[in-house]
């Protein structure tokens, strides 16, 4: 899946991962894809909740070596 900007929130505890999202999808155009990289297995429940209730579009998640990914098109 292409994206737009990959952010690398592997080794942050919840919080973190969402915080750092919120800055990055800030950087981005609507329409655009955010790639998340994160280990804490809270981020599942967490980026899930937080693209829904921010008009964000979850396009994808995987798990692959232990790291979750994430794909986020913003709204």
């Amino acid at each position: 899946m292409n994206s737009t900007k990959i952010l690398d929130a592997k080794g942050l505890a919840c919080p973190m991962p969402i915080v750092k999202t919120k800055k990055a999808m800030k950087e981005l155009e609507t329409g655009d894809v955010l790639e998340i990289h994160a280990t804490d297995q809270g981020a599942k429940g967490d980026l899930t909740a937080w693209a829904k209730s921010g008009g964000h579009e979850l396009l994808k998640s995987d798990e692959e070596n232990e790291v979750l990914k994430f794909w986020i098109q913003k709204g």
